[in-house]
């Protein structure tokens, strides 16, 4: 092979190699960045500082002594051995029937990661649907646990409210939300998320796109909240180009409050506040370390957090589907039974898909955790 073949052949492969990359990163799971008039309302928001959103406290999402590329650190996670941090075997689940619940019931049932299924005074709610096997858009990243999967698409009824906390892939997946499109009837997320939708081709009268601290009213008796979280966003390569959020659903008889990802701040006892408390609050526990602890809570942050919102129930999530963090699978579950003790709340620990009754005391769950290798 002369000089003139190789570079020939090397330009080749580059434009190959080029032009695949190019095609990956603009399948319809990428997205788009917001843009017209979704980002002129984007710029008006006070949460939107110098082209992106920030938190009410400006935090660094990687707090090391050594500071270290954000995208070199999640390369060199993907690529050590986790074998320690899956379980060997299934998870444990009880498949509780969605579409033959009594609609006077009142209830939480947790599918897995931050995935949860709410019905609360007849309204159905799904909050951050992730049913495909990988929280990437990647095949081999971010492997679910075998057995966490026990839900799809055709399981569900039609479906009030459909809630996004945010853009990232283990919280917004593509698969799972074109998969139920049909069954939605109305789409609540942050600024900027709505354009995912836009371009996905949902109905955009469904679509209920808003700024922390609005209510949206559904009706007489029910609304929805969407409030500060302290977290970040942005699915490929610009950062926090949508918000994040947390949740708190209304209705004259029972309040749930939703934190989705996030550090420990201030916002909880305001939000708190605000509602004078919750009958019911869905709390992260997992994929967290010191770190990163800014974006997202250690444990011990998690019972501080429940009681500053004045929760009577707690209910964790951000674990049981993905190993996003380097601490063991179980640890959350462990570490949560010592964080909880002597509180004011009572924490529930549904298997995936167990049904837990809102405001009920005195349920009873196993350590089903303890019972997997």
């Amino acid at each position: 092979m002369n000089r003139r073949t190789f570079i020939l052949g090397g330009l080749g492969a580059l434009g190959l190699a080029a032009g695949g990359g190019l095609w990956f990163v603009n399948q319809p799971k990428f997205g788009r960045l917001p843009s017209g008039d979704r980002l002129a309302r984007i710029q008006a928001s006070p949460h939107y500082v110098n082209g992106h959103f920030q938190c009410l406290e400006p935090v660094d999402i990687m707090t090391t002594q050594k500071p270290e590329n954000r995208f070199l650190a999640t390369f060199k996670f993907i690529m050590r051995d986790k074998s320690e941090l899956f379980p060997k075997h299934e998870m444990l689940s009880k498949k509780t029937e969605l579409k033959s619940i009594p609609s006077d019931e009142n209830i939480l049932i947790w599918m897995g990661h931050s995935t949860f299924y709410l019905q609360i005074c007849g309204f159905k709610i799904l909050i951050d649907p992730v049913f495909s096997s990988y929280g990437s858009p990647i095949f081999f990243i971010n492997r679910a646990f075998p057995g966490s999967n026990i839900y799809t698409a055709e399981d569900f009824p039609e479906i009030d409210v459909l809630a996004i906390t945010h853009d990232h892939w283990d919280h917004l997946d593509y698969a799972s939300v074109m998969s139920l499109k049909p069954k939605i009837k109305n789409i609540v997320c942050p600024l900027g998320v709505g354009e995912y939708f836009e371009q996905w081709n949902f109905d955009l009268n469904k679509l209920h796109e808003e700024d922390w601290y609005t209510e949206i009213n559904l009706s007489k008796d029910f609304s929805i909240n969407i409030l500060p979280s302290q977290h970040f966003s942005g699915r490929f390569l610009t950062t926090n180009p949508t918000e994040w959020c947390s949740f708190a659903f209304i209705t004259p008889k029972l309040k749930v409050f939703c934190s989705g990802d996030g550090g420990y701040g201030e916002h909880f006892k305001d939000i708190g506040k605000r509602f004078n408390g919750f009958d019911l609050a869905i709390m992260e526990n997992g994929q967290y370390n010191e770190n990163w602890h800014k974006i997202h809570l250690l444990p011990e942050e998690t019972a501080q957090a429940t009681l500053d919102v004045g929760a009577r129930q707690l209910v964790t999530s951000h674990n049981g589907k993905f190993a996003l963090a380097l601490h063991g699978w179980k640890e959350p579950f462990n570490v949560m039974n010592y964080m909880c003790k002597e509180k004011s709340f009572e924490r529930l620990t549904p298997m995936i898909g167990e049904k837990v009754y809102i405001g009920q005391s005195g349920q009873k769950f196993k350590q089903w955790w303890n019972d997997i290798e």
